[in-house]
C-alpha cells in the first residue's frame, strides 16, 4: 500500500508506519504480564493505570526510537535519487526485520523473567556466552509456550502488511517537465522540514523527554510510575532494557558521605578480637557450602509448619542446624550466589561476575582457609566453562575444581549418559562423586563448595523417578522432592566417610525459582531461601534463632566459628557478633532493598522509596512513608543512612579494586 499525499507522504508513512508498532509493543506488555500475572497480581490494585501507560509510553517511544533511527533517516532523508521501488522495499524489510526483533525479545522475555525477576539486560550476552545447550532449552519453551509463537507470528504479519510506503510516482517518469521540476521543489522543502523535524524529535524520544534539563532515562526511572520493584518490569521493554545497559560503567562512586562520615557508618573490614579469634568448635574443621538450586524457604517444610513440604529429608536435616527466622538471598540469580555466599560480595546493579570489575582482586572462605592449609575445591556439574563458575572459583582462591569434564574422566561415572540434557550431571550421581572424590583426592581439612543443578528450569528429573516424584502445584515441585532424595543420599554416603563428622555444612540456596503464595512474590519473599549450619559432632548450638541471616554473612560467620584471626574483608556480619545490628541488604529493579528487625526498606538511589514492617505486613500493603513522620519506626532514618554507606563503600571497592585486604 502507499500513501498519495505528495509532497508530505514520505513523514506521513514514518508516521503511519510507527504508530502500530506503539500499539504492538502494548501488546507485547499485555502477554508479559499475563505470563507473570502470580508476580504482579499482589499489588495491581495499587497501580494508577494512567501513569502506567504514561510510563509505558515514555519508555516503548525511547525503545522504538532507537530501534528505527536508521529506518527513519532512510525514509526522510532529502534526496530524490533515492526514490526507487528498490529502495523503499529495502526499507520495508529493515523495518520488519528490526521491529519484528523488538517484539520477539519482548515475548521471550516474559518468559525467561519469571526465573530473574526483572527484564534482561545487556549482561544477558555475556552471562550465556559459554552454553551450548540453549537451543534445546529455546526449543522446550518453544512448545511449552506455543501461544507466544502464535501470537508472535501474528505480530510480525501484522508488520508487514500494515506497511505503507510513499508516493514516489513522480520520479519514475524519465520525461523533466517544468511541472515536474516545480512538484520536484515541493519535494525537497517537505522532506527537509520533515528531515529536520524528525531528528531532534528522535533525539528526545530516546532521551525519555523534550525538557532542556531532561537527563536520558535509564531503567532505573521505571520505579517512580510503579510502586514495588517487582512493578517495574511492566513499565519497561526488553530492547530499552539490554540497549540503555549494553556497554555501561556499572558501578560508580554515589557519593554520599565524606570518608570520615562513611567509615564511621559502615566498614566491611572485620578485625577479629582475641574473643573472636577462640574456635567455637574443637580441631581444624572442614568446611562445606552447600548452594541448592531454587530452593525457595516457600518449598520447605521446617520454615512453614503445616504446609505441603517438598523437602523432607531437609526437613529433618534442618532440625539439627542452626539457622535463623529470616534468611535471605543476595541475588535473584544463580551467577550472583557464587559471590555472595563464598566471598560475601552482594549482588548491586549487575552480576558481579559479569562485569570488568570480576577482573578485581578478591578473596573469600577458600582464600583464607588456604592459607590456613585447608585444601580447596568446588564442584558443579555443568559443563566448566558454564556460567563463569569456574573462573570465580580460582579467582577467589578455590585450587581445584570439578564439574562436567572430570565426571566424565572418572571411569567409574556413567559420563555423559547422567547429563540432565540441558545443564549438568543429575544431582544424585554428581553429589556421589563429590562424597567420593572428597575422599580419595581432596584430603583434610578442606574448604569445599558445591552447587545443585537438577532442579533448575526446565525442570526435568530422570526417568526412573518419573513415577515416584509427583508433579506438585508447580512444576519445580517435582524437581525439589528428586533433588531433596540426592542430597539425603549424598549424606547417607557422607556420613560413612572418615572427614564427615568433622565437617561443618552450609546448607543455603542461590535463589528463589517459582513461588506460588503472595507474600513469597514481594520484594521481601521473593529473596526468602534457607541458610543453615549442619555440624554432626553436636559442637554448635542447633535450632530456629530470632534475627535475620543472608547469604553475605556465610563467611565471616565461619570464620569466627571456626576461630581466624586475621583481617579481612567481607561485605556481611557475623551473627555471633552480639554488638552487629542484624541486617540484609538485596537489589532488584533498580531499588536497593534493606532489612534491619522487622522493617525493610527501598531505596532508589536518592530518595526512599517505602518502608514497611514485612512481619505484620508481609504483603507490603502498607508503606510507612505516607505516615506522619511520628508514626515512623524511630530507626528508619538510622537505616537509610546503613543503607547509603553499604552502597557507596560496596561502590567504591568495586571500582577502584579494593576488595581484600593488603597482605
Amino acid at each position: 500500500m502507499k500513501i498519495k499525499a505528495f509532497p508530505f507522504s514520505h513523514i506521513l508513512s514514518v508516521l503511519i508506519n510507527l504508530a502500530p508498532v506503539y500499539l504492538l509493543y502494548m501488546i507485547t506488555r499485555v502477554a508479559f504480564v499475563l505470563e507473570n500475572w502470580s508476580l504482579f497480581s499482589v499489588d495491581w490494585e495499587q497501580l494508577d493505570m494512567g501513569e502506567l501507560l504514561a510510563g509505558s509510553l515514555r519508555f516503548d517511544s525511547s525503545a522504538i526510537l532507537y530501534t528505527n533511527c536508521l529506518w527513519v533517516l532512510l525514509m526522510l532523508f532529502p534526496l530524490h535519487t533515492k526514490e526507487r521501488p528498490w529502495w523503499h522495499t529495502m526499507c520495508k524489510w529493515l523495518f520488519v526485520v528490526i521491529n519484528s526483533l523488538g517484539l520477539t525479545i519482548n515475548l521471550v522475555d516474559s518468559v525467561y523473567s519469571q526465573y530473574t525477576g526483572r527484564r534482561t539486560t545487556g549482561t544477558f550476552f555475556a552471562e550465556f556466552s559459554n552454553e551450548d545447550n540453549l537451543g534445546g532449552i529455546f526449543f522446550t519453551e518453544l512448545v511449552n509456550h506455543w501461544y507466544l509463537l502464535l501470537l508472535g507470528l501474528a505480530l510480525v504479519a501484522a508488520l508487514w502488511f500494515l506497511y505503507v510506503k510513499p508516493d514516489i510516482a513522480l520520479f519514475q517518469s524519465p520525461q523533466q517537465t517544468p511541472q515536474t521540476k516545480h512538484k520536484k521543489s515541493h519535494y525537497y522543502l517537505a522532506t527537509t522540514l520533515s528531515f529536520l523535524v524528525a531528528v531532534p524529535f528522535c533525539i528526545f524520544a530516546m532521551r525519555g523527554g523534550f525538557t532542556r534539563d531532561t537527563r536520558p532515562i535509564t531503567i532505573s526511572n521505571a520505579n517512580q510510575y510503579v510502586h514495588s520493584p517487582q512493578q517495574a518490569s511492566i513499565v519497561l521493554n526488553t530492547p530499552f532494557s539490554i540497549i540503555r545497559t549494553l556497554g555501561k560503567t556499572t558501578f560508580a562512586d554515589p557519593g554520599y558521605f565524606t570518608p570520615s562520615q562513611l567509615d564511621s557508618l559502615y566498614s566491611p573490614i572485620h578485625v577479629p578480637t582475641s574473643a573472636d579469634t577462640v574456635p567455637m568448635v574443637s580441631g581444624q574443621k572442614n568446611v562445606m557450602v552447600i548452594i541448592l538450586e531454587s530452593f525457595g524457604r516457600e518449598h520447605i517444610g521446617y520454615y512453614n509448619p503445616g504446609r505441603e513440604s517438598y523437602t523432607p529429608f531437609l526437613d529433618s536435616l534442618l532440625a539439627h542446624s542452626l539457622t535463623y527466622e529470616h534468611t535471605f538471598a543476595n541475588g535473584r540469580k544463580s551467577i550472583d550466589a557464587m559471590p555472595s555466599t563464598l566471598s560475601s560480595v552482594p549482588y548491586f546493579i549487575e552480576p558481579f561476575i559479569l562485569t570488568p570489575s570480576s577482573l578485581n582482586d578478591i578473596s573469600g572462605l577458600a582464600d583464607c582457609l588456604g592459607q590456613q592449609g585447608y585444601n580447596t575445591a568446588f564442584f558443579h556439574g555443568a559443563p566448566n566453562s558454564s556460567m563463569g563458575f569456574q573462573a570465580f572459583a580460582r579467582s577467589s582462591g578455590f585450587k581445584h575444581y570439578f564439574g562436567m569434564t572430570e565426571y566424565c574422566d572418572d571411569p567409574r561415572t556413567g559420563g555423559r549418559d547422567d547429563f540432565d540434557g540441558h545443564w549438568a550431571i543429575w544431582d544424585e550421581e554428581f553429589l556421589q562423586f563429590t562424597a567420593t572424590t572428597l575422599t580419595e583426592h581432596v584430603g583434610e581439612p578442606f574448604m569445599v563448595g558445591f552447587f545443585s543443578a537438577t532442579s533448575h528450569h526446565p525442570f526435568n528429573i530422570p526417568e526412573r523417578y518419573k513415577d515416584t516424584y509427583k508433579e506438585g502445584p508447580l512444576p519445580l515441585h517435582r524437581t525439589l522432592l528428586y533433588s531433596d532424595h540426592a542430597l539425603q543420599h549424598f549424606f547417607a554416603t557422607a556420613s560413612q566417610q572418615p572427614w564427615f563428622k568433622n565437617t561443618l555444612f552450609v546448607i543455603t540456596a542461590d535463589h528463589t525459582s517459582q513461588l506460588q503464595y503472595a507474600e513469597s512474590l514481594t520484594s521481601v519473599g521473593i529473596i526468602t531461601i534457607p541458610i543453615a549450619i549442619y555440624d554432626p559432632s553436636g559442637e554448635l548450638p542447633t535450632g530456629k534463632r530470632p534475627g535475620v541471616m543472608q547469604q553475605i554473612d556465610i563467611m565471616p560467620t565461619v570464620l569466627r566459628i571456626l576461630g581466624y584471626n586475621k583481617p579481612y574483608l567481607a561485605f556481611g556480619k557475623d551473627v555471633f557478633d552480639p554488638g552487629e545490628t542484624p541486617w540484609a541488604v538485596s537489589y532488584s529493579n533498580n531499588i536497593y532493598q534493606y532489612i534491619e528487625g522487622d522493617y525493610t526498606l527501598l531505596f532508589d538511589g536518592e530518595q526512599p522509596t517505602g518502608l514497611y514492617n514485612y512481619v505484620a505486613d508481609p504483603l507490603l500493603k502498607d508503606n510507612l512513608l505516607k505516615r506522619p513522620d511520628s508514626q515512623r519506626p524511630p530507626q528508619s532514618d538510622e537505616m537509610l543512612l546503613r543503607l547509603k554507606a553499604i552502597v557507596q563503600s560496596y561502590m567504591q571497592r568495586m571500582s577502584t579494586n579494593s576488595l581484600v585486604l593488603s597482605k
